[in-house]
């Protein structure tokens, strides 16, 4: 009698279980690193690096790219830009294993690929400019944050929840 295989991609990880590795992960750079994690210095990392190819002359004339440049004066070597190309194996990795790595946009059928694509982008493009205004982003500010049990950290998560679940009514229908 054979076994009937699994569809291993419909298996998921524990979110209990999920979130003590991440509480982990988190440990472990604060350990290793001596700092918390976070993704939005990786993304400013390379955006000053692509800058300092295309314009240097405008990158040390301009205060926001020559403070990073005079932290890290090559932005690539950033261990946050690390940290986040691990993140993207990782997630290649993980969904190779576990049969999700696919080519498709996931979305209500009551919208169009194209418009799930344009609110993706778009709120990715908020997160990213509010990540910047408030120093950080979720998992910096908030988890790091709630990790070293800063107010600012708590503050921040549940802003962030907060804010999403206010919102979530009007931006169901893109989902749902």
């Amino acid at each position: 009698m054979e076994k009937e295989k699994k569809d291993r991609s419909r298996q998921y990880l524990n979110p209990y279980l999920g979130g003590v590795l991440l509480g982990l992960v988190l440990i472990a750079a604060n350990f290793v690193a001596g700092r918390g994690l976070g993704a939005s210095g990786a993304v400013k990392s390379v955006v000053v690096a692509a800058n300092m190819v295309v314009a240097p002359a405008h990158v040390k004339n301009n205060a926001f790219y020559a403070e990073t440049v005079k932290q890290h004066p090559n932005p690539l070597k950033n261990w946050l830009v690390f940290e986040m190309v691990g993140v993207l194996v990782g997630g290649f990795l993980s969904g190779s294993l576990w049969g999700r790595l696919k080519l498709k946009v996931e979305h209500s059928p009551k919208i169009t690929s194209r418009k799930r694509l344009i609110m993706a982008g778009t709120g990715g493009i908020l997160f990213g400019f509010g990540s910047q205004l408030g120093r950080g982003c979720t998992s910096g500010s908030a988890l790091s944050g709630m990790a070293v049990l800063s107010l600012g950290g708590f503050i921040t998560m549940a802003a962030i929840f907060g804010t999403a679940f206010a919102l979530a009514y009007f931006f169901r229908k893109n989902w749902i």
